[in-house]
């Protein structure tokens, strides 16, 4: 199979403008934007080991903006607040403001799916984005990036919550005299970018389950729908 041609130029004249970056290396923005299943030859390659680096880039400044943003935060504050930024959700958000659906080189089989299975592709292009920044101008470059797309979801109101774990657990304590228990009921995805369902369980309470990239993030995304599912805390998207 062929090499997929790169960008258009005006198309990444666009992007490199909405980006708010305009790389030096033309060919590292061509790999960011492309799968694997579109077979791409060995010298452009896929973004499959750029989603590796900018998912630490994204974790380190994310990080940081946190640490200086709330200077009274404890630990569990910042890590609901840490895991909502840098979730599958939050990252595809980016993706689709950016519009980036319009750019990424997939194989057929690839953009026949739809649902959560994109969203983790346009997640994923997020990430090895930021690496392709990272690589062509530095970390601060990366930094720019981030923070003209993540600050604001920073101080939004939903992330203002406390561990949702912590809430859980007293409202079970006070309303049922039990304590939540949580158990991996599944885990997907290769050793460098793995999945974990977990499933939350309160005797005489319905069970839920999350997902996420971690098994403790997995967790704060169970007893978060939990939380809302039974009215102790508002939904997020029904907030004012």
């Amino acid at each position: 199979m062929k090499k997929p041609k790169g960008l258009r130029e005006e198309d990444r004249s666009w992007l490199e403008s909405a980006i708010g970056h305009h790389f030096v290396e033309k060919e590292r923005l061509d790999r960011a934007l492309t799968h694997s299943s579109a077979k791409a030859g060995a010298k452009g390659g896929d973004y499959e080991r750029l989603e590796f680096l900018g998912d630490r880039v994204l974790g380190l400044c994310v990080a940081e903006l946190l640490f200086k943003t709330y200077k009274t935060a404890s630990e569990g504050e910042l890590s609901v607040r840490f895991n909502q930024l840098v979730s599958a959700d939050a990252c595809a958000e980016i993706a689709d403001q950016l519009e980036l659906h319009r750019f990424i080189r997939t194989g057929a089989d690839v953009k026949k799916l739809t649902g959560k299975h994109m969203l983790n592709v346009r997640a994923d292009v997020v990430e090895s984005l930021i690496a392709a920044i990272y690589l062509d101008a530095g970390l601060e470059a990366a930094r720019a990036f981030i923070m003209r797309f993540w600050q604001s979801r920073a101080t939004r109101a939903d992330g203002a919550r406390r561990d949702a774990k912590t809430e859980l657990q007293e409202w079970a304590h006070a309303k049922h005299a039990v304590t939540p228990s949580y158990r991996i009921a599944e885990r997907s995805g290769p050793d460098h970018d793995p999945r974990f369902t977990v499933i939350v369980e309160i005797p005489g309470v319905a069970p839920e389950t999350g997902t996420e990239r971690s098994k403790r993030a997995a967790e704060q995304v169970a007893a978060t729908r939990l939380l809302e599912r039974e009215g102790v805390w508002q939904k997020a998207n029904d907030a004012g």
